[in-house]
């Protein structure tokens, strides 16, 4: 018979972390013997993933996580938090100002792009050829979402976003080695060669393809490839919060104050 007591312990349920006096385990793992061995990227796959993973795991998260860190501010995350700053908010709430702007649009096309590999890889499962795969995914999510499909071309880099030819080329290194099935990254590869036919100039892989490329060989769940990019992004976040607080500013907003908005209202009236 469930007492008061047993109602109580039970409010809120965890598999992540068994903590009471003298006592914090991760996963059942100690925090003493994870403290100086484990590292961040892995301590992060431990608590969402609910396993330690292997070094080869472990350095392609980390990748991921470094490559994502910042975009400069132009981004409109960035923008608003040094906005924040300016108007008097401490750091932790800038970076809430800031994350709380990722979504769908800006900062949600990993997961997108995450989603779209996994139902071409769930048709090739079905006996599809990766070719034919890829279009009729291609065609589905375009029908539904528009035509801009997630994860590859730039607006800044029109030649090419520099960071995911690197994440590319790390994961067919481990793709050779075995430590990952590189089935994700053809996948990825085969998308590129269905955007780019018939253009003038191809449509490259961005940062958000590569990192869901990623995310896929390492099994992650979609909704998850945005909260680890919040995290990745957190970073570049806190700096530029802090580095606003040292250059001063009050109020400062998306434009300076000598040039205003264009207004297309009613004409003034007596």
């Amino acid at each position: 018979m469930s007492t008061d007591a047993d109602e109580v312990r039970d409010w809120w349920r965890s598999s992540i972390i068994e903590m009471e006096p003298g006592v914090i385990r991760f996963r059942g793992l100690p925090i003493e013997e994870l403290i100086g061995t484990v590292s961040f990227p892995a301590m992060i796959w431990l608590m969402v993933a609910g396993r330690l993973p292997n070094a080869d795991e472990a350095a392609l998260l980390e990748a991921a996580l470094v490559a994502a860190v910042d975009h400069g501010p132009q981004a409109p995350s960035i923008a608003a938090a040094r906005m924040a700053v300016t108007c008097g908010l401490p750091l932790n709430n800038a970076m809430a100002t800031a994350v709380n702007m990722l979504g769908d649009v800006h900062g949600g096309a990993g997961q997108q792009a995450l989603e779209l590999y996994y139902d071409i890889d769930a048709r090739m499962a079905q006996g599809a050829g990766l070719t034919a795969a890829t279009a009729d995914a291609i065609a589905d999510w375009q029908a539904s979402n528009g035509k801009f499909v997630p994860g590859f071309g730039h607006r800044f880099h029109k030649d090419g976003d520099p960071r995911a030819p690197r994440l590319m080329a790390l994961v067919r290194d481990m793709a050779a080695k075995g430590s990952i099935t590189g089935r994700f990254a053809d996948i990825g590869h085969a998308v590129e060669q269905y955007l780019g036919q018939g253009r003038p100039r191809p449509l490259p892989m961005n940062i958000d393809g590569a990192t869901a490329v990623i995310f896929a060989e390492l099994g992650c769940a979609p909704p998850l490839a945005r909260g680890l990019f919040c995290l990745s992004r957190s970073v570049g976040i806190l700096a530029h919060a802090w580095e606003q607080t040292q250059q001063g500013g009050r109020n400062k907003g998306p434009i300076p104050p000598r040039f205003l908005y264009s207004y297309d209202g009613p004409k003034p009236t007596p």
